[in-house]
């Protein structure tokens, strides 16, 4: 049986075809771009780069930027009306309130956002704890410390009963990595960095079940 379950924030708990994440990442081009002085293009490439090289673009400012102000960074690009883009989701809800285990959000957002978030979702309650970016300083998932970190905060579960669900392929091939059970949210066909694959989350309970070590 698995006893904790960690779930991914954006783009998990939400659809990635709702526009959210794209308004959020234009935030982070436009910050690099007006606090740094960065020719546009030249701000986006950097924010991709250092989320392919650091994991978050906020991990790359943090290592390459002497003058780099976090929560100011959090703040403006977290700075959106998110009931323009989410709704409750009471399937979600339903599912969440069936299963047994410890369920805790793992983001690399911040607290704030990830509250924010779970209020206008309707999520609030149904998890034990929220393992944000800052928690997991100077790591971010997809690395090894990160999930260390998250395991740890989490009370030390056994990896082996864990399950981390995520819509990114590299987040779940390093929790597969550690030993635990990868769910790639947002597809429906195998996937070769993930345990499983999950497009309805109605199939989650049995998922989990079939999944159980």
């Amino acid at each position: 049986m698995f006893t904790t379950l960690f779930f991914d924030l954006d783009d998990t708990l939400y659809p990635a075809q709702n526009g959210l994440w794209k308004v959020m990442k234009q935030r982070i081009t436009d910050y690099i771009h007006t606090r740094f002085g960065i020719p546009a293009g030249e701000a986006q490439a950097l924010s991709r780069q250092y989320f392919e090289q650091y994991g978050t673009a906020l991990r790359g400012l943090q290592a390459n930027e002497p003058s780099f102000d976090t929560e100011d960074f959090l703040a403006y690009v977290h700075d959106v009306s998110l009931t323009d883009f989410l709704t409750p989701n009471p399937r979600l809800n339903t599912v969440l309130q069936a299963l047994p285990a410890r369920k805790w959000i793992f983001t690399n957002a911040d607290l704030n956002h990830a509250q924010r978030v779970l209020k206008v979702l309707g999520l609030t309650g149904y998890f034990e704890g929220i393992v944000d970016v800052n928690a997991i300083h100077p790591y971010c998932k997809p690395m090894p410390q990160a999930f260390a970190a998250a395991l740890r905060l989490a009370g030390d579960p056994d990896p082996r009963r864990c399950a981390m669900i995520d819509d990114l392929p590299r987040t779940t091939r390093a929790a597969r990595a550690l030993g635990i059970f990868s769910i790639l949210y947002g597809e429906s066909a195998p996937h070769p960095d993930a345990d499983a694959t999950l497009a309805d989350w109605e199939q989650l309970p049995a998922l989990l079940h079939g999944g159980t070590p």
